[in-house]
């Protein structure tokens, strides 16, 4: 097998593993404890092989208050609000929520960047998720829910914050074509210094009481699970494609849904339901914006250059 189908394979059991590991260490510390020490352990592999390719610049600074926001809204808030929705939730459901960066990503694309076309098969791959999502939910059910609605709307407030900031780097830093390991490590860099405001420290010794928990946060979440992870996807991304390197997200959720099951969570029929729902979504935006990136590449050949540059005005 190539050695970007392993690598292919293996960052869609390291993102749909993580929840698990979020699961254990809340048992024992605060979510913002779990995440201060996911970006900790997670910055430090990306840092070395950040200063190991030197691609971190002086010139870069220009560019800081647009790491500033990436580092407080896709790192700090985004990990922080991904953990504290799956320490209340089955870490199936919750793996399957966090799957649905791909449903906001495609509704902020289609509000916020004009070059972004948005087809049949992508709309009825939105619905289809927010279908499940709501199926999820069950907001009618209230209080009397076996789910906790607090924490379907943390996982949905970290999948909306992630799926605003690919726009955000479409916009503002894809011109400046930065590595992709630049951009990570200023992220996680300045993240890991926003939460050290913030964290409270005391108690966090007790994620010790339990070796599982603590080589879940440390070796699972932080090394592997955020350092590790992105480094295989920026191998990916110089192999396949982005396109295929994205698809990975399809084995996030499966591998944190079998994972939920072989340590005991059950999930009845409404939310198998909803599960196929938000699968066949993500299949379908997919498929959709593959269709909708190669109708832009065929477009300049049959569109007059005159008609071209009115769209982009």
């Amino acid at each position: 097998m190539p050695l970007s189908r392993i690598a292919f394979v293996f960052l869609g059991v390291l993102w749909g593993s993580n929840f698990i590991y979020m699961k254990w260490a809340t048992a024992l510390i605060s979510p913002i404890q779990v995440a201060f020490l996911r970006v900790l352990f997670g910055f430090l592999p990306l840092a070395f092989f950040a200063w190991r390719r030197r691609v971190i610049t002086r010139e870069q600074l220009r560019l800081l208050p647009h790491f500033l926001v990436m580092a407080g809204a896709a790192t700090a808030f985004y990990y922080v609000a991904i953990i504290k929705g799956t320490a209340v939730l089955p870490s199936g459901i919750a793996g399957v929520l966090g799957g649905s960066i791909a449903l906001f990503t495609a509704v902020f694309s289609l509000l916020f960047l004009r070059s972004e076309k948005f087809n049949g098969m992508m709309g009825v791959g939105v619905l289809l998720g927010f279908a499940g999502i709501v199926l999820i939910a069950r907001p009618w059910e209230g209080a009397e829910s076996d789910i906790d609605l607090t924490g379907v709307c943390w996982l949905l407030a970290s999948s909306m914050t992630l799926g605003l900031s690919y726009i955000y780097v479409r916009r503002f830093l894809s011109p400046a074509n930065l590595p992709p390991l630049a951009l990570a490590t200023w992220q996680m860099g300045l993240a890991l210094i926003m939460l050290c405001t913030v964290t409270d420290f005391s108690g966090m010794s007790r994620l010790l009481e339990d070796w599982h928990a603590t080589g879940g946060v440390v070796i699972g979440l932080g090394f592997l699970g955020t350092g590790a992870a992105f480094l295989i996807y920026y191998y990916l991304l110089d192999k396949l494609g982005a396109v295929a390197s994205s698809s990975s997200n399809y084995l996030a959720p499966a591998v944190a849904l079998l994972i939920g099951w072989a340590v005991g969570e059950r999930f009845g029929m409404l939310e198998a339901v909803a599960i196929v729902l938000i699968f066949i979504s993500i299949a379908l935006l997919q498929i959709g914006q593959q269709r909708a990136a190669g109708a832009q590449k065929i477009a300049p050949a049959i569109v007059p250059r005159p008609r071209l540059a009115e769209m982009d005005e």
